[in-house]
């Protein structure tokens, strides 16, 4: 059913963003699969096996990957899509934007598209998923409250002043997409690589260990962990979605004037 099909313009929208999971089969929840069974329109942008499966669910599911062209800034990309969504929207009609992973964890559409909607007076609310930083913890044995956790988007860390805790874990996404201003690009290019490990330096030695991850997509398959020196990752290889893992590096060194306070207040 479409905006054309039925519906009318002054009656009010509503928008529900739910997400797949890195495995769709193992990830997805009942509450996201309910959504997209009884919406009245389905957009979905995620990888292919989730497309296909969302598309038995609903065969009327509209994709959103068509917005994509070669060459194309991302931020054009993600506008349209935003525009897309809200059109059925403002026709009135209960809306389910699927996206793969969290659809709040880096997805800029997600986020535009409910706070448009929400301005405009419709509903609108988010679904958690299974992100890929719930599947890193859980592949690679890490506790991030053990020792506490930067996260940044690569490029952002990269041409920021960022300041960073080398005693805690530093996790960079989008990696292979470090350093492209024009946000056109899909693929790692090794001088952009090589000036966010000069960056690094300045809290790691060149010798640090460092992981690169991606999460499995697949229940049959394995995540890839992927260990090397800070130094050696302008040659290694990526995909659009590799994440960079630093371990702490450091030992924590205590605050004595605060420990002893609270001691003196536990006494």
């Amino acid at each position: 059913m479409t905006g054309a099909e039925s519906g009318s313009a002054s009656k009010k929208g509503e928008l529900v963003l739910v997400g797949t999971g890195i495995q769709y089969g193992r990830h997805i929840t009942q509450r996201a699969i309910s959504e997209i069974e009884y919406a009245d329109v389905v957009f979905c942008l995620a990888d292919g096996l989730a497309m296909s499966l969302v598309a038995k669910l609903r065969p009327d599911m509209i994709s959103l990957a068509g917005f994509y062209g070669d060459g194309k800034d991302r931020r054009q990309t993600y506008r349209e899509m935003d525009e897309a969504i809200m059109t059925e929207v403002r026709a009135g009609h209960k809306v389910c934007a699927v996206f793969y992973g969290h659809p709040g964890v880096f997805a800029d559409v997600p986020h535009v598209t409910m706070g448009k909607a929400r301005a405009e007076g419709h509903q609108a609310r988010m679904e958690p998923g299974i992100s890929a930083e719930a599947c890193l913890y859980a592949d690679l044995g890490i506790d991030p409250g053990k020792r506490g956790v930067h996260s940044f988007e690569a490029t952002h860390f990269l041409i920021y002043d960022r300041r960073i805790d080398p005693c805690g874990l530093l996790i960079l996404w989008q990696v292979a997409l470090c350093g492209d201003l024009s946000c056109t690009r899909f693929d790692a290019v090794p001088e952009r690589l090589a000036l966010l490990v000069e960056k690094l330096k300045r809290w790691y030695a060149p010798e640090t260990e460092v992981i690169l991850y991606e999460a499995c997509q697949l229940p049959i398959g394995t995540f890839r962990a992927d260990r090397m020196r800070l130094d050696e990752l302008p040659t290694a290889s990526y995909q659009e979605y590799t994440t960079l893992v630093i371990p702490p590096a450091r030992e924590l060194a205590e605050d004595s004037g605060i420990l002893n306070a609270v001691r003196e207040l536990n006494a």
